[in-house]
């Protein structure tokens, strides 16, 4: 604390603080400096040192407010809860976590995917998505490093974008629109890996020149 009674906050905990009010304001404010200024002023913050903290703008409190949710999504689904599920059920889990906690903020999210479906925030907003879809990989418990790792998360990246169109106009209860969509999306993608292990199985049981030549060479002795 410093003389005043205030946190002296590093700018990455600013952003923590902020992220969420920021978000909330966003619905009403639009992602810019309203909305970031007011979040500073109900939180205590310097308004200054939340333009410091978010000198990027907009994406700048878009992505703070994505790495709360994605940390709020893995905290709704504990370690030992997801050992006690197939891994079908572990994504499933993950992202329906993801979507309950961007519930009660999808007018924020619509206005953050507008920013970011602008020309010069589109490499920006892929980085965002591929963070997110390989938290929830890693999370649950996937550990390839081959090409499977890339197709795993591009394939759930997909996923994830349809579902989440979705999800902004899903006057369902409980988003039971949403949920089935999901279901269908991720079985899609189950039965994509298990179609994939097989081609892989059956290329390796194939006759293969480079294991032939390679034994006439190296003999087994």
């Amino acid at each position: 604390m410093n003389q005043d009674g205030k946190a002296d906050w590093t700018l990455d905990e600013v952003r923590e603080r902020l992220a969420p009010a920021i978000a909330a304001n966003a619905a009403f404010d639009g992602w810019g400096d309203a909305a970031r200024d007011l979040a500073a002023e109900t939180s205590g913050v310097d308004p200054d040192i939340a333009r410091v903290a978010f000198a990027d703008g907009p994406v700048a409190m878009i992505d703070a407010w994505f790495e709360q949710v994605d940390a709020a999504m893995v905290a709704a689904v504990p370690a030992e809860a997801l050992a006690t599920m197939k891994i079908r059920q572990r994504i499933t889990a993950l992202v329906e976590a993801r979507l309950a906690v961007l519930a009660p903020e999808r007018e924020s999210l619509r206005r953050a995917l507008a920013v970011l479906a602008t020309p010069n925030h589109v490499p920006r907003a892929a980085r965002l998505g591929w963070r997110s879809v390989d938290r929830i990989w890693r999370v649950a418990g996937d550990t390839a490093t081959d090409y499977n790792h890339y197709t795993k998360r591009a394939m759930l990246l997909a996923v994830y974008g349809a579902t989440i169109t979705v999800f902004l106009d899903d006057d369902s209860e409980g988003q039971a629109d949403t949920r089935a969509f999901l279901a269908r999306r991720i079985d899609g993608i189950m039965r994509f890996e298990k179609a994939k292990a097989g081609m892989t199985r059956r290329a390796q049981r194939r006759p293969s020149l480079s294991r032939f030549v390679g034994r006439l060479r190296y003999p087994v002795v």
